[in-house]
C-alpha cells in the first residue's frame, strides 16, 4: 500500500488522524492552539508534528501531504451561535485553511494535497441567506457555484467546475455508532478531489 500522508488543521483531539490511521493513512502534522487537545493528540500520535496557530502556517513551507482535513470553528455557523457565518471572527478561519491548501498546491505544482475534507455543523447550510455554503463550494471548486433552484442546499450534492470535483453530504453520528447509542449530531462533510 502506498504511504498516504495526512495533515489536520483545527485538529482538536485528533479525530481525523485517528480515523485516517485506522485506514492505513499516516498523520504527519497538525495545527491546533489549545493545550489540552494537543496533549491528547501527542499521546496518540507522538511522531506527528504540531504546527501551532493556523494563521502563522505557510502551506508552501510545511511537508506536503496527500490529504488535508479540517473542521474550522463552527461558533458563527451553528444554529445556536450568533449566525454571523463565515464573516464571523471564528468561522472566518475557514479561509485560513483554504489559504494553506492553495499555498501547498502552488508550492507543489498542484500535486498536494490531492484531497481536502471539511467538516462542519448543519447550520453552515443556512448562514448568510445560504450564501456561506455557496462560498465554501465556490472556493473549493474554483468556480462560481449557483444557488439551487429551490434556494436550499440538499443534504448531499456534487459540483464539477474548476480543478477539483467537490461533493458534500450531511451525516448524523447516531447512524455510525454501531451498538452504542449516540445523540443526534448532524455534520456536513465536504470532499474536494483535486485529481487524487
Amino acid at each position: 500500500m502506498p504511504d498516504i500522508k495526512l495533515g489536520s488543521l483545527f485538529d482538536g483531539i485528533g479525530v481525523f488522524p485517528l480515523a485516517a490511521s485506522r485506514c492505513g493513512i499516516r498523520p504527519v502534522w497538525a495545527s491546533e492552539i489549545e493545550k489540552a487537545p494537543i496533549s491528547i493528540t501527542k499521546r496518540h500520535f507522538p511522531d506527528m508534528v504540531h504546527l501551532g496557530d493556523i494563521t502563522k502556517v505557510d502551506g508552501g513551507k510545511i511537508p506536503p501531504v496527500h490529504v488535508i482535513t479540517f473542521g474550522s470553528p463552527c461558533q458563527n455557523l451553528s444554529l445556536i451561535g450568533n449566525r454571523s457565518g463565515l464573516a464571523g471572527a471564528k468561522s472566518s478561519l475557514f479561509y485560513q485553511a483554504f489559504r494553506i491548501i492553495q499555498e501547498m498546491r502552488d508550492a507543489t505544482d498542484n500535486l498536494y494535497p490531492a484531497i481536502a475534507v471539511w467538516e462542519n455543523v448543519m447550520g453552515a447550510f443556512s448562514t448568510n441567506d445560504r450564501m456561506d455554503f455557496r462560498a465554501v463550494l465556490s472556493a473549493f471548486s474554483d468556480t462560481e457555484v449557483p444557488m439551487p433552484p429551490s434556494g436550499r442546499w440538499g443534504n448531499a450534492g456534487m459540483v464539477r467546475g474548476g480543478t477539483p470535483d467537490v461533493c458534500w453530504r450531511l451525516m448524523d453520528a447516531q447512524y455510525w455508532a454501531g451498538s452504542r447509542r449516540l445523540a443526534r449530531r448532524q455534520r456536513i462533510f465536504v470532499v474536494a478531489d483535486f485529481g487524487g
